[in-house]
């Protein structure tokens, strides 16, 4: 298939740039079989059965943006420089890679000062990013960083402004615990505390993995041809309990609906030779038309960018022209897209 098989033209005032207040009260495209419902996300109760379960991402979004100053002393006096850097994941050795911008005001060794409480020392420029060791580690560093850091909004929202506190709480679902996201697992942001018990009364079953988020997941395809296309990598963890709760739902009729594709990503790559096994460590896998679901009987996901590995995953779960049809439907009637916009139920035949 071609990447032009998945673009499609979207009105620039359908992209949403807040969520809805309260987060269950965003809408709810449910695509069930051929048949289409305008739905509340509060309306999943009535879509989920008794035996269900949800499989819930609970990676934590950092506050990964962060605003600097580099100064440095010149023979015609101290100079500044404002430095912008992304953090995008830690390495083993303590260490992050980022983005920092611009690049070549930055030498290796010097240090940008973000905060009273919070620096960082440039160790090495690598393949056009950054490797920075901040002063602070374990708590103090999280604490630092929460202060100083902005969430890492989607460009298509960053550029149209800025992120702000109220984001700290909109760009985190609340479920969040393990932390190491640049972006958030968008579809997880609709849930709130009284959907939440409302399901479980339901006899809806809920299982947690992780999978942080990069920002990788926003890298435009550049290929023609979509096959020859390579996912960027990111860490994800499935744990044998997880394991456990998944086969007895499926042995006991229910359906498994991970909520957000990183949920779907992470476990089929856990099922990957067709047994759904724990698992840890990077996935890399690329969900395209053709692809065989070992796992997930349905989805529940926020609507996704033209031409996007998430567009080309979709497609492969409910069919290419079926998902072009819910696409049409959804911009016919404005629902509002991407990460903070609304959702969709997706139920294959």
């Amino acid at each position: 298939m071609k990447l032009s098989d998945f673009d499609f033209d979207l009105p620039e005032d359908l992209i949403a740039t807040r969520p809805a207040k309260p987060r269950s009260s965003a809408r709810l495209l449910v695509a069930d079989g051929a048949a289409l419902h305008d739905q509340v996300v509060t309306d999943l109760v009535g879509w989920l059965r008794p035996g269900d379960r949800l499989v819930l991402n609970d990676t934590r979004v950092i506050p990964a943006r962060l605003a600097g100053l580099r100064k440095r002393d010149t023979a015609q006096g101290p100079t500044e420089a404002k430095i912008e850097v992304t953090l995008l994941e830690p390495r083993a050795d303590g260490s992050w890679a980022a983005l920092v911008k611009p690049l070549k005001k930055l030498k290796e060794g010097e240090e940008v000062r973000f905060s009273d409480d919070l620096s960082a020392t440039l160790e090495a420029k690598e393949d056009g990013q950054g490797r920075l060791r901040f002063n602070l580690t374990g708590d103090d560093f999280d604490a630092a960083l929460n202060a100083a850091g902005a969430m890492p909004l989607p460009p298509y929202i960053a550029a149209k402004r800025p992120a702000d506190a109220q984001d700290h709480e909109d760009y985190q679902t609340v479920w969040a615990r393990n932390t190491g996201a640049v972006a958030a697992p968008t579809a997880s942001l609709h849930f709130d505390d009284a959907l939440l018990d409302t399901l479980r009364t339901r006899g809806i079953g809920f299982s947690h993995v992780t999978l942080h988020v990069g920002a990788g997941t926003f890298l435009p395809v550049k290929v023609d041809d979509i096959t020859t296309h390579k996912m960027h990598g990111e860490w994800g963890q499935v744990s044998q309990a997880v394991v456990d709760e998944i086969n007895a739902t499926k042995a006991a009729g229910g359906r498994v609906i991970p909520v957000g594709t990183t949920a779907l990503r992470l476990i089929e790559t856990a099922a990957q030779d067709g047994v759904l096994k724990p698992y840890q460590g990077m996935t890399e896998i690329f969900i395209y038309p053709g692809f065989t679901f070992h796992v997930a009987d349905a989805l529940m996901t926020n609507f996704h960018l033209p031409k996007s590995t998430l567009m080309m995953l979709v497609a492969a779960l409910v069919g290419h022209e079926r998902i072009l049809d819910i696409y049409a439907h959804a911009i016919a009637e404005k629902y509002r897209f991407f990460s903070y916009g609304d959702a969709s139920l997706l139920i294959p035949d």
